[in-house]
C-alpha cells in the first residue's frame, strides 16, 4: 500500500481523546472538525518544566529519498511505546513540493501524522492567511505610494515581495501598476513562495501574540529616497496585518497513526528560510510533555544549523540529543551511484559516500550536544551495507541504529528510541557556531570554512555596498541565515559528498528586521522554486465522493 492508503485505512481517535493524553481538555481546543484543533494560548492549565527536547535533521538529500518526517514521526511513536510521555512538533507542509516533486511533509508508511490530506492541503487555513497577510501589506504600501506617499518611499527600492504558496517560476520577475494613471504607480515587483516570506518567518519566531505584533512592526519595506529604511510602524499598519494572523498564531493539534499528539505549525523552507517550525508549538510541546522531537528542514547544514544559531536563543532551550537521519541510498548516491542503480548492493559506495554523514555528524557535534544516528530503512537494503553504515559511525564514536518505522511502525524504532532516552540524560554544554558581536562577514566565513568545509566567500559588489549599510544601521549584529542549495554543502548542488576547498558566492542580502536575522543569497538560489515537467498534481485524483487518491 502506499501512504495515501495506508492513512485512509486508519482509524483515527478523536483529537479531544487525543488531547487528554498530554492534559488538554476541550476548553483548551478550538475544533476544526473531529480531528484537528487549534490548541488555544494562553494553556489555561498550569504547565510542568519544560520537557526533554530532541532535534532530528538529516544529511543533505538526495532525489533517493532521506525520510526525515518519517524517523521523527515513527521515533514518537516509539518513545510513546516504551511509556515516554512525547509529543511531536512539525513544519506544515506547503502546496509547492506538495503539488511539484517533494511532496507532502506528514511522513509515510506506517510512520504519519494524520489526516494527511488535510494537513497536506488546506489543513485550518494558516498558510491562506500568511499569504493574505502578506498581500495585504504590499497592497497597502503601493497604495501608500500612489495616495501621496508621504512617507517617500522610493518604489524602486521596496524589498516587500508579494507571495503565492505555490510554485510558480512566471511570477518571480514581474511589472506592476500598467494600464494608466488610475492603475496605481508602475514599478518592478516579484513573488516569493509563501514559506519563504518574512511573514513565515515573524509567525514563527513569534512567542505570543503581542511579540508577533512588535516583530511585524519592526519589517523593513523599502527605502525612502534618502535610503532610509521604512517599516510597517511607520505605514501604520501593523495591528490590522496583525489580526489578520490572530488565528494563525495558534499551534494545530493532530494525531499520529499510532495516535500520539502531534503539533504542526509553521512551514518556513530551509534552503531559503530559517526551516523550523513554530517556536510556539515547540514550547507548547515542551510544556505538556517530558519529550519533543522537532525537525528541521533538509541537511544540518541548513535547517540544523538555522535552528541552533537562530531558533534556540528565541527559543530559550537547546537540544538535549541531536538526530541525523541518513539511508543507505543517499549514501550510494554520494559514493557516485546513479539513481537508476540505488537498487544494487554497493557497499564500496556507501564507504565512499559516507563522507557526507561523517561531516554532518562532525558539525552536529561541534555545538557540544548528543549525537545519534538514525539508519532510515528501505527494502532494497542489504544487511551488508547497513552494517557498514553502523560501522563506520562506530569508528566516529557516533552511536548509530536502524529505523524501520515505514515498514513497521513504532516496533521498528524501539533500539532508536531507547538510545535517544539515553542520549537525552547524557551531559551537553551547548555552543554556538559564531557570537551576535561577530561582523557579517565574520558569521559567513565560520559558517563556510568551519562548517560547510568551503576555502573562500566571494561578495557581490551590491552585497559589499549592503555590509557597510547594515553595519552603519547596527543590524550586522543579527544571525546570517543562508539562503543556498540544499543538495551540497557548497552554493553548487552538483558538489555532492564532502566537497572542499571551494567558493561560495554571495550575490545580495536582505533584511528581514521582524525576524531579526539577516538573509544571504548564495549561488542561483530562487525564492520562488518551479513546478517539473511532471509535477505531482498530474498523478492527483479526487472520486465522486471526494476521496483523494496520488497525494504522497
Amino acid at each position: 500500500m502506499n501512504d495515501i492508503e495506508i492513512a485512509q485505512q486508519t482509524e483515527m481517535e478523536p483529537i479531544v481523546d487525543v488531547a487528554q493524553k498530554v492534559g488538554l481538555t476541550e476548553d483548551d481546543l478550538e475544533l476544526y472538525g473531529k480531528y484537528k484543533a487549534k490548541v488555544s494560548l494562553p494553556l489555561k492549565k498550569k504547565t510542568q518544566t519544560k520537557g526533554k527536547m530532541i532535534l532530528v535533521t538529516a544529511i543533505n538529500p538526495t532525489p533517493a529519498g532521506e525520510g526525515k518526517s518519517t524517523v521523527t514521526i515513527g521515533l514518537a511513536d516509539a518513545m510513546s511505546a516504551i511509556g515516554k510521555k512525547t509529543m511531536v512538533a512539525l513544519r506544515e507542509p506547503s502546496l509547492g513540493p506538495v503539488m511539484g516533486v517533494k511532496g507532502g511533509a506528514t511522513g509515510g508508511g506506517y510512520s504519519q501524522v494524520v489526516p494527511m490530506e488535510d494537513i497536506n492541503l488546506h489543513f485550518t487555513g494558516d498558510m491562506h492567511a500568511l499569504t493574505a497577510a502578506n498581500n495585504t501589506l504590499a497592497a497597502l504600501i503601493d497604495n501608500h505610494i500612489y495616495q501621496g506617499n508621504e512617507l517617500g518611499i522610493d518604489q524602486r527600492r521596496v524589498i516587500w515581495k508579494r507571495v503565492l504558496d505555490i510554485n510558480d517560476r512566471a511570477l518571480r520577475h514581474t511589472v506592476i501598476g500598467l494600464g494608466g494613471p488610475t492603475q496605481g504607480v508602475p514599478r518592478e515587483d516579484g513573488f516569493d513562495i509563501t514559506v519563504a516570506s518574512e511573514m513565515m518567518a515573524v509567525l514563527c519566531l513569534a512567542t505570543d501574540l503581542n511579540d508577533l505584533k512588535k516583530r511585524i512592526g519592526q519589517i523593513v519595506i523599502g527605502y525612502n529616497f534618502d535610503r532610509e529604511p521604512v517599516t510597517v510602524d511607520q505605514l501604520g499598519v501593523t495591528d490590522a496585518i496583525t489580526l489578520l494572523l490572530k488565528d494563525a498564531i495558534k499551534p494545530n493539534l493532530v494525531q499520529t497513526l499510532e495516535h500520539t499528539p502531534a503539533l504542526v505549525h509553521g512551514g518556513p523552507f530551509a534552503n531559503i528560510a530559517h526551516g523550523c517550525n513554530s517556536i510556539i508549538a515547540t514550547r507548547t510541546s515542551m510544556e505538556l510533555a517530558d519529550y519533543t522531537l522537532t525537525e528541521a528542514g533538509f541537511g544540518a547544514d541548513l535547517g540544523a544549523e538555522k535552528f541552533l544559531d537562530i531558533v534556540c536563543s528565541r527559543l530559550g532551550k537547546t537540544p538535549d540529543a541531536i538526530v541525523i537521519v541518513a539511508t543507505v541510498r543517499a549514501l550510494k548516491m554520494n559514493g557516485g551511484v546513479a539513481k537508476d542503480n540505488l537498487n544494487e548492493e554497493n557497499v564500496e559506495a556507501v564507504q565512499k559516500g559516507y563522507v557526507n554523514l561523517q561531516r554532518h555528524i562532525r558539525n552536529m557535534k561541534r555545538y557540544g550536544v548528543p549525537v545519534v544516528v538514525a539508519v532510515n530503512k528501505f527494502a532494497t537494503d542489504t544487511d551488508a551495507e547497513l552494517n557498514q553504515v553502523i560501522d563506520l559511525c562506530k569508528a566516529d564514536n557516533a552511536d548509530a541504529y536502524i529505523s524501520d518505522g515505514w515498514a513497521k511502525g513504532s516496533k521498528g524504532v524501539i533500539d532508536l528510541a531507547h538510545a535517544v532516552v539515553d542520549a537525552c540524560d547524557q551531559e551537553s554544554d551547548f555552543k554556538p557556531l559564531y557570537q551576535p558581536e561577530d561582523s557579517i562577514e565574520q558569521k559567513i566565513e565560520t559558517l563556510v570554512t568551519k562548517f560547510y568545509g568551503g576555502s573562500k566567500v566571494e561578495y557581490s559588489p551590491k552585497a559589499k555596498r549592503q555590509i557597510k549599510q547594515f553595519a552603519k544601521l547596527g543590524w550586522d549584529k543579527m544571525p546570517v541565515c543562508m539562503a543556498k542549495t540544499q543538495y551540497s554543502f557548497s552554493d553548487n548542488a552538483k558538489l555532492l559528498g564532502a566537497p572542499t576547498d571551494f567558493t561560495v558566492h554571495i550575490r545580495e542580502f536582505v533584511p528581514k528586521l521582524g525576524a531579526q536575522f539577516i538573509v544571504a543569497l548564495t549561488g542561483n538560489v530562487l525564492t520562488m522554486p518551479g513546478l517539473p515537467k511532471v509535477p505531482a498534481a498530474n498523478g492527483m485524483h479526487v472520486d465522486e465522493n471526494g476521496k483523494i487518491s496520488g497525494l504522497y
